[in-house]
């Protein structure tokens, strides 16, 4: 279910790997690529110990919803990812 990541971010931030993005709404209509919307959960693929009085509350393999543009997304192995602070994430689902 979730992939070894080698990277380990600092302090209070969180590499998630957002869910795909659907390609056809419920009634069959297929969705353009310039249409879609941004995913707006997925799961957390690493963790970092979070601030010196707060521990980080998310762990590994959690699925998570985060705000529509929260973190910043970058390119790792090969793999479209996110990080973000964990105050960034709304809830654990």
């Amino acid at each position: 279910m979730t992939e070894n990541v080698k990277a380990t971010p600092l302090h209070d931030r969180v590499i998630i790997k957002p869910a795909p993005s659907t390609e056809k709404t419920p009634g069959g209509i297929i969705i353009p690529d310039t249409a879609k919307e941004k995913p707006q959960h997925g799961i957390v693929l690493a963790a970092g110990p979070g601030k010196k009085d707060e521990p980080t509350t998310v762990k590994i393999g959690d699925e998570v919803l985060y705000g529509r543009y929260a973190g910043t997304e970058f390119q790792y192995e090969g793999q479209q990812l996110l990080i973000m602070r964990e105050s960034d994430i709304l809830a654990i689902l």
